[in-house]
């Protein structure tokens, strides 16, 4: 072989070969960007609630089924009143860089400023369980989707199978989550719904903080002061299991009906021997997950937030003894 036609293969070679590179050059940032997988933030209330430990273990098991999807960094607070945690929660997801954040909020209203934060940095954000307000939200010129359930229908369910169990003119009582929770004023509203409709007295509303021994004393209150009340509409499961303690060493056992909202497992025997009459099941294992594949979508999609559609509403079921 002459020098020529050597040189001449070697040109080809280097040719073939700068070819390549630039091929590879055009090709790896499409791969890569392929292989991006979102990284999706859940931020729940207190996991020493039943009913947000199963929302989150809901999603994780949803995760491992789609792994090859997104991932996913799960937080939750102490307690329900914890909202500088949860705040820090959402602070520390704008800087590990999330693509989105599924958020139950701990309050409607102090959670917005920090989620417009997240916002302004690109983040997008989903709204379940406790919708935040309405009017704080518009005040920041923000669109934030709820995905959950219609919480005053799913409480005038409740209140509704109750009312079947009382008479006209009964003494009842509504122990009510966070006043500033969205979701507690809808299920509070619901139960007053169903009450005035079915001719009820309300006597008394009060605040067990979403906890079962806050809503235990209250309880004890209502029925000290209240002595022929006849039932206590709790806006949520855990604070009706407090109730059901009241009532107990009330030495009232049968007097005084009890419902809830969330259908957690500790509720359940009780449905059955009578302790509590009803709830309702918004699906906690589903909550998140609802709200993850919203925010999958968008974020396949490429929409802004401002793009986001307003809600999306999940069913919610009245859940009483079989």
């Amino acid at each position: 072989m002459d020098n020529l036609m050597k040189k001449n293969i070697f040109s080809c070679a280097i040719a073939g070969a700068a070819a390549l590179a630039l091929s590879a050059a055009i090709v790896a940032p499409a791969s890569a960007a392929e292989a991006h997988k979102p990284k999706i933030a859940l931020v729940m209330k207190s996991l020493a609630n039943e009913f947000f430990l199963t929302m989150e273990n809901g999603a994780k098991e949803y995760q491992k089924q789609n792994a090859d999807k997104f991932t996913l960094v799960s937080n939750g607070i102490k307690n329900e009143t914890d909202t500088a945690s949860q705040i820090q929660i959402v602070e520390q997801m704008i800087v590990s860089k999330a693509d989105a954040i599924i958020i139950a909020p701990s309050d409607s209203r102090a959670l917005v400023p920090v989620v417009k934060k997240a916002i302004d940095s690109g983040i997008l954000v989903i709204n379940i369980d406790n919708k935040f307000d309405d009017a704080v939200l518009k005040d920041k010129n923000l669109n934030v989707p709820f995905v959950g359930p219609n919480n005053r229908k799913g409480a005038k369910a409740i209140g509704d199978y109750l009312a079947k169990h009382l008479q006209k003119g009964d003494e009842v009582g509504i122990i009510e989550g966070i006043p500033t929770s969205t979701n507690s004023q809808q299920r509070t509203q619901g139960f007053q719904d169903a009450m005035a409709e079915g001719g009820m007295k309300v006597v008394s509303v009060q605040s067990g903080q979403w906890e079962m021994n806050n809503a235990n004393a209250i309880a004890a209150a209502m029925l000290s002061e209240y002595p022929n009340i006849k039932a206590l509409l709790a806006d949520n499961d855990n604070m009706a299991l407090g109730a059901v303690s009241a009532i107990r060493a009330a030495g009232k056992r049968g007097q005084v009906q009890v419902v809830g909202y969330d259908n957690i497992a500790a509720i359940k025997p009780m449905l059955q021997d009578g302790r509590v009459l009803a709830t309702a099941d918004q699906y906690a294992s589903k909550q998140a997950v609802f709200g993850i594949d919203t925010a999958l979508e968008a974020l396949k999609d490429g929409k802004k937030q401002s793009e986001l559609k307003g809600s999306v509403e999940t069913p919610v079921q009245l859940i009483v003894k079989q």
